[in-house]
């Protein structure tokens, strides 16, 4: 076709939905017009999103969905392009999280998204947005983020999650002292759950511990691996097998350093009754 633009899904989320939508309508064999007329928008309107130029809408990715009948795809990835105030990779990594058979993730200094107390993310979030790193929008972005990851958690059947916090995790104040309680209690539960396992590397690992970024592994029902990892301004989304590999060996020599279950919900007590 002359002056059809050459697509690339890499570029960004919003790229990623474009390059999607004109993947389904090519093979349905269907005209931007033809595709406008059945989601009532315009054939202008298809090329801006197909091309990136304009995000995906709510509103447009459950058109979208409608018209090919594909579930909620388009509006998965609609809302990894309106995440805007997320670093590279992250946005795509959230939707296959929502999928993932198991997760295993390491956290150092905050407490992860998918076990955020509402008061603590709106305190984290909220400092963010006053010293200028995000807008207050963005800021709404990250909370309804964390909102979305803690409800795909109870999806039937439920995954397997597997969580290491380094210990400055627990005792970074965020918020107020009753915030951090709440926090802390949250943990507590968390790793009576059927399918969780929370563990706490301590800072007497020392130089023992293998991991001192942050880094999201994840299993696929196919048994395919995934692997996010970031450092204060990058995040990399890993799909090769070969590169995942050494990573999530990293990890379980993270989980045998650390602290047992047990002995990591003691330590969570501990700092709860004001314990050193």
């Amino acid at each position: 076709m002359l002056n059809r633009k050459e697509l690339d899904a890499e570029k960004s989320p919003s790229a990623a939905f474009g390059a999607l939508l004109r993947r389904l309508r090519d093979e349905r064999g269907w005209t931007q017009d033809e595709l406008a007329e059945q989601m009532g928008c315009s054939g202008t309107h298809i090329s801006a999103v197909e091309t990136g130029r304009r995000p995906p809408t709510p509103r447009f990715a459950a058109s979208g969905d409608r018209v090919f009948g594909t579930g909620e795809r388009l509006q998965r990835q609609s809302r990894a392009a309106r995440h805007t105030a997320l670093l590279e990779g992250f946005p795509e990594y959230v939707t296959h999280e929502a999928r993932a058979a198991e997760i295993r993730l390491y956290e150092v200094g905050v407490i992860p998204g998918i076990l955020q107390t509402p008061d603590y993310a709106s305190s984290l979030t909220s400092r963010t947005v006053e010293r200028g790193a995000i807008t207050p929008e963005q800021g709404e972005e990250c909370l309804a983020l964390v909102k979305e990851r803690q409800a795909a958690l109870t999806r039937t059947p439920s995954p397997l999650v597997f969580v290491v916090l380094d210990e400055s995790c627990l005792r970074r104040p965020v918020g107020s002292s009753a915030t951090m309680d709440d926090q802390l209690a949250s943990l507590a539960e968390f790793a009576a759950l059927p399918n969780t396992v929370l563990q706490i590397a301590p800072f007497t690992m020392g130089d023992r511990r293998p991991l001192s970024l942050p880094l999201y592994v994840l299993t696929m029902e196919n048994r395919s691996l995934l692997s996010y990892a970031e450092s204060a301004q990058r995040g990399q989304l890993e799909r090769e097998r070969g590169a995942v590999v050494p990573l999530l060996t990293a990890y379980h020599q993270l989980q045998a350093e650390a602290l047992s279950q047990a002995a990591s919900v003691a330590m969570i007590n501990q700092l709860r009754k004001g314990t050193p």
